[in-house]
């Protein structure tokens, strides 16, 4: 056996002492703070706790900001869109009254613009339009315009009794109200 793997008393006693010198040494490390330097440290904590507090809202203003912001862009786009869309419901009622002509059904204008009508019906579809249609339905004043009133027997309460021009919605938007006769 080799003397490293079993130390003497001696060499556990030199240990010993070098570890409690070590301790005595981090002992008289320690420092005291004074009054004046305690303030300085407080002050300066008070610092650091108001700039945190600044940063902190800072974050949270330019966080509202862009949210807000966002929000005013698809605002504006949204309004463009109801804008252009409400543009080009002339043509769909142009459109939808030569479909409803009666007469030759073979004829290739006829089904034409029965096609088209149609395209541009699809079109609105996938831009999110709804075609408001309310015959049969009860009057709503948030969705329709009631144009004239009629006192019916047949019909119940403010019921709409004839659609003049269809009404048209982008999501819960009224693009155009719909054009009603209304039963009393």
């Amino acid at each position: 056996m080799s003397k490293k793997e079993n130390p003497s008393p001696m060499e556990e006693q030199e240990a010993a002492q070098a570890a409690e010198a070590a301790e005595e040494t981090a002992e008289a490390e320690t420092f005291t703070l004074t009054k004046e330097q305690m303030e300085k440290m407080e002050a300066l904590a008070g610092q650091l706790a108001t700039l945190n507090d600044q940063h902190l809202r800072l974050a949270a203003e330019y966080d509202n900001y862009r949210k807000r912001t966002t929000k005013e862009k698809e605002g504006i786009y949204q309004d463009a869109k109801l804008d252009t869309i409400a543009k080009f419901l002339e043509v769909y009622d142009n459109l939808e009254r030569a479909v409803a002509q009666s007469g030759d059904e073979e004829n290739v204008h006829k089904k034409g613009m029965e096609m088209i009508f149609h395209q541009l019906v699809g079109v609105l579809e996938k831009m999110g339009v709804t075609i408001v249609d309310p015959m049969g339905q009860s009057f709503d004043p948030e969705r329709h315009s009631a144009v004239m009133h009629i006192e019916s027997d047949e019909l119940g309460e403010s019921i709409v009794s004839q659609v003049f021009q269809k009404g048209f919605l982008l999501g819960e938007k009224v693009i155009r109200f719909a054009a009603v006769q209304v039963a009393n």
